[in-house]
């Protein structure tokens, strides 16, 4: 298959980029890792009439952490996280979500802000920014705004951004003392699209639960976080007994889609099993 008819442009600045997204607006898409533009344009399921090419624009290719937490430009690729990129639970966490990331070539040119843009729901990175509650920035030639992630996804495929509007950064909390992780994922060949998935973080102190964190992916039309099951979490020592209950009220509270992959009744049961293996493996 090929693209239907498009122009190109390869911007030097970041004003450019954004003076250009306000020119085009909805008639064009910003090309960064291109893994998901790229084949959508080639079945025409993606019909821009200009593309804008980010990848000159090298001011936004960074990641940097302090006491607040950790901060990943747009052009970050996800093979940026094959090594830990900040010490403690949050690096080693990102590592290993990395690495469940399609495969090794794709993982070499997509990047994090553009999995987030796309809002696939079996997307790994848009699990981990809900659960984590990260802040979304987003830039354009009115200015700069921070959107809350509780606020950004809209559903499969569509985010809160406008069309004028590039999504510059993301910036996930710190997990310090105390925390420990844990993340399963479930597909049926190794780099496939997950068909289902969940991240808990805990933080203990004297072996008791004193925050939690705990979310679902490739269930639903978007990441889920489910906040009542952490409030359950929280002020118990998260033995096995209490992971059991709280797999089973996870599988009770979603409402999984079905489709040619999985079933419904297939994507509860999983879900029960990816809470119960990600919180077996924080509790540890």
């Amino acid at each position: 298959m090929k693209p239907a008819p498009f122009d190109y442009v390869r911007p030097a600045s970041l004003s450019e980029v954004l003076a250009l997204l306000a020119k085009h607006k909805d008639d064009c898409k910003i090309l960064a890792g291109g893994q998901s533009l790229v084949p959508a344009m080639n079945f025409r399921l993606a019909r821009p009439a200009v593309l804008i090419d980010i990848n000159d624009i090298r001011e936004l290719d960074y990641i940097r952490s302090d006491d607040s937490g950790l901060t990943i430009g747009a052009l970050t690729r996800h093979a940026a996280f094959h090594r830990s990129v900040v010490a403690g639970p949050l690096g080693a966490m990102l590592s290993k979500v990395a690495s469940n990331i399609a495969h090794y070539p794709i993982r070499q040119r997509g990047t994090f802000a553009g999995s987030l843009a796309h809002a696939d729901p079996a997307s790994e990175w848009c699990l981990v920014a809900t659960t984590l509650d990260a802040a979304i920035v987003a830039k354009s030639t009115r200015g700069e705004r921070t959107i809350a992630i509780g606020d950004f996804f809209n559903g499969t495929f569509s985010t809160d951004l406008e069309a004028d509007e590039l999504l510059t950064e993301i910036r996930l909390p710190a997990l310090g003392q105390g925390w420990r992780t844990g993340f399963y994922e479930f597909s049926r060949r190794a780099g496939d699209f997950a068909l289902g998935m969940a991240l808990a973080a805990l933080r203990f102190e004297a072996g008791i639960v004193r925050e939690a964190r705990l979310g679902v992916g490739g269930v639903s039309d978007r990441a889920i976080r489910l906040r009542k099951l952490e409030a359950r979490l929280v002020g118990g020592a998260a033995s096995p007994q209490m992971i059991d209950t709280i797999a089973h009220e996870a599988w009770a509270s979603v409402s999984p889609i079905g489709d040619i992959h999985a079933t419904p009744e297939y994507r509860r049961d999983l879900v029960a099993t990816a809470v119960r293996r990600a919180l077996a493996e924080a509790a540890a």
